[in-house]
């Protein structure tokens, strides 16, 4: 059997029905391949720029990752009306004090030293003393007995190591400046002598953070065991460089604590080595990480603030109308926890029912846009579809989870400012002194003077 195909001028050639099929099967695979490259290219048009630690930049499909997901409030900005201010204030009673009185009348001339003088006005300002090191010397004395004729030599403080050395202040201020305030070594030790005239080398600074963080390990200990029975906790990683090498700094952190952890992997492994049962008491806050949600907990809840950058890209990149109608009810479902009272949690809440219900239609719904991507999230979540709207269900337990990235982002403050750690034990001294520095911040307490206090600590009391 054969097939004819006009061409021009009207003539026509004959070929047989077999190629002729085959030439139809062969457009239909072209124009199929045609229809994936345009959606690459679309993609690459949007561009790759990843902002958030949730994707790396070759996932990444829009460039609206980088836009907040916060809405406008339509307020000005800075401080609005009623706002409670703050501004300096003159103390009570200064520390020095120096009067300005006239000797001369400006009108006349005349001698004004005997007249008595009466205060009109008073202003302040604020001068750091001249800072200069304290030594203290510590000296040991002996006593021979008359009675028996023993010599007796008193103790020095046990703390007292060579003939001399750097005391508590100064160990606290070193590990204050490189892990609170993120200053590389040659500045801290620029800064300690060009402000005290305390000289350090780079080697005795690395050396002072190591003792300081013996001194915190204690302390970072309690916070291990006091997260690992929280009711809440919230869990996050981010990479980092140690000495040219991947590294991984996780976090796991309640609104009173911080605890952090250096690991050369990033994998469900990493988890269970700090904390092996993982949280059987606790709602566990995590990204989609698989290691995340492997991790045993009470319960898991997924990062809303993920998931919506995700459906933002969607939007943007393919027009999804899916995504926008799954973006609208997890708005609403944060929207809702916003306003739900304490009494709530312990009734079923209609409009919490409906949000599900909507949550499950959605994701089995089959006509949401086809592409390789958004299949992915869309099994992603299925799969995990009971850990979506945990928050709705407990009072304490947050819809996103950026206290975790918080908790984390000063380790990439870090990186930009030391490029990398030189070693793991630096990287691991880094995690417990910042564990202590940040459980600290959150109790409103002062970071130096909790530095400092650290070696009179006792676990004991």
């Amino acid at each position: 059997m054969f097939f004819c195909l006009p061409i021009l001028d009207q003539e026509q050639i004959t070929i047989p029905l077999s190629e002729y099929q085959s030439l139809l099967a062969l457009v239909s695979r072209l124009e199929a391949k045609i229809i994936l490259l345009e959606e690459e290219i679309k993609l690459l048009k949007n561009g790759r720029n990843s902002k958030t630690s949730s994707l790396a930049p070759s996932h990444d499909i829009a460039k609206s990752n980088s836009k907040s997901l916060r809405e406008a409030s339509g307020l000005k900005t800075g401080g609005q009306q009623g706002h409670e201010g703050s501004t300096l204030k003159m103390v009570a009673i200064a520390d020095e004090i120096k009067h300005y009185r006239p000797y001369f009348c400006k009108a006349c001339g005349n001698s004004l030293l005997n007249e008595q003088s009466e205060l009109v006005s008073k202003k302040q300002e604020i001068e750091l003393p001249t800072l200069t090191p304290k030594y203290i010397e510590h000296q040991s004395y002996s006593c021979r007995c008359t009675k028996c004729g023993i010599k007796t030599v008193s103790d020095l403080p046990v703390h007292l190591k060579g003939n001399i050395q750097y005391g508590a202040s100064v160990s606290a201020l070193v590990a204050y400046l490189s892990v609170r305030q993120y200053i590389s070594y040659n500045r801290v030790a620029e800064m300690m002598r060009d402000c005290f005239a305390i000289p350090l080398s780079e080697g005795t600074v690395d050396n002072l953070l190591d003792s300081v963080a013996q001194q915190a390990m204690p302390i970072y200990e309690i916070i291990q065991k006091r997260v690992e029975v929280s009711k809440v906790v919230g869990g996050d990683e981010t990479g980092i460089k140690i000495n040219g090498s991947k590294g991984w700094l996780f976090t796991f952190q309640t609104p009173t604590l911080t605890f952090l952890n250096v690991s050369l992997s990033r994998g469900y492994d990493s988890i269970l080595n700090v904390f092996a049962n993982g949280f059987p008491m606790a709602t566990y806050v995590s990204d989609c990480l698989a290691a995340q949600l492997k991790t045993p907990a009470k319960h898991h809840q997924i990062c809303i603030a993920h998931l919506l950058r995700e459906l933002t890209n969607f939007t943007v990149a393919f027009d999804c109308p899916w995504a926008k109608q799954m973006k609208q009810l997890l708005v609403q479902a944060i929207e809702l926890k916003k306003g739900l009272q304490p009494t709530d949690y312990l009734t079923t809440n209609e409009t919490v029912i409906l949000i599900a219900n909507r949550l499950d239609e959605l994701l089995n719904d089959t006509n949401y846009y086809n592409h390789k991507k958004i299949k992915a999230f869309v099994k992603r979540l299925r799969k995990n579809e009971t850990s979506v709207l945990t928050f709705l269900y407990h009072q304490k337990v947050p819809p996103d989870n950026n206290a975790s990235e918080r908790a984390i982002r000063n380790a990439k403050v870090k990186m930009k400012v030391s490029n990398q750690f030189k070693t793991l034990t630096g990287a691991n001294r880094f995690a417990i002194i910042r564990s202590v520095i940040d459980t600290t911040i959150k109790n409103s307490q002062n970071v130096l003077q909790a530095l400092t206090l650290l070696p009179n600590f006792n676990p004991a009391e």
